[in-house]
């Protein structure tokens, strides 16, 4: 059997009396997109941010392609290949966005470059940033100041700055957020593109996107997966349309 490139398992994490992540066990195979829906206050960014490493968990494991990674810092875990874009952008407004993308694949590569600037005179940067900014349609703003972006273009941005990562594992927290109907289409149409090139976990509250995105939905509610299974599945499942999806998809 293939080890998935993500599992999770029996994750939990309390914050004094309470429970946020309970129980959390999920896998996610090469190429396949998971998404993780669920109402506000579901555990959604927790969980997430256990597995990118910026919260450590209870008790339970995190492994990436077998690895253990659940004491991990972020970045090693980003060593290993597990990249993440977040809600809000994380982007250098006064970078161009080739500069931005060139970063990454500078921390990435161990380049000797010591100063931030350094990044955009090298051509081999900038070569394998022009191809991450091409895969996401955005190779003809590369010489525009990330700031100068619209934010669907910024949230573009980010997915190129996690492609020169060279990821096993892209976590995708609310890509969508604060775009607008054409913004979220081109995003979709971006991930569209990507599926089956790399695992992918989505976090998303935009359900038209997340139907047609996913391979498979877990659906968290009070930090438990509550269903789990093909979108078909999950849509028709009683308990998930009781706890969720009636009111999201009205």
């Amino acid at each position: 059997m293939t080890e998935p490139v993500l599992r999770i398992e029996d994750l939990r994490k309390n914050f004094g009396g309470l429970q946020v992540t309970d129980g959390v066990s999920l896998e996610i195979g090469a190429g396949e997109l998971h998404a993780v829906i669920g109402p506000n206050g579901a555990g959604k960014t927790t969980l997430i941010n256990q597995i990118s490493g910026t919260l450590e968990p209870s008790s339970g494991k995190i492994l990436l392609n077998g690895a253990d990674i659940t004491a991990l810092p972020p970045n090693k875990r980003a060593a290993l290949g597990l990249a993440r874009s977040f809600q809000i952008t994380s982007i250098l407004p006064r970078f161009s966005a080739l500069e931005n993308v060139a970063l990454a694949v500078q921390a990435r590569s161990g380049s000797s470059y010591k100063f931030i600037g350094s990044a955009a005179s090298e051509s081999a940067l900038n070569d394998q940033a022009m191809a991450a900014l091409t895969e996401v349609s955005l190779d003809g703003r590369a010489g525009v100041l990330a700031a100068h972006l619209s934010h669907g273009e910024k949230r573009a941005l980010e997915l190129a700055i996690a492609l020169a990562m060279q990821p096993k594992l892209l976590l995708l927290d609310e890509p969508m957020a604060g775009t607008g109907p054409e913004e979220s289409e081109r995003i979709v149409g971006v991930l569209q593109r990507l599926k089956g090139r790399f695992a992918m976990l989505l976090v998303e509250h935009d359900m038209n996107a997340v139907f047609a995105l996913a391979d498979r939905i877990s659906v968290l509610v009070y930090g438990r997966v509550l269903a789990s299974g093909a979108p078909d599945a999950v849509r028709a499942d009683p308990a998930v349309t009781t706890a969720y999806l009636g009111e999201e998809l009205e």
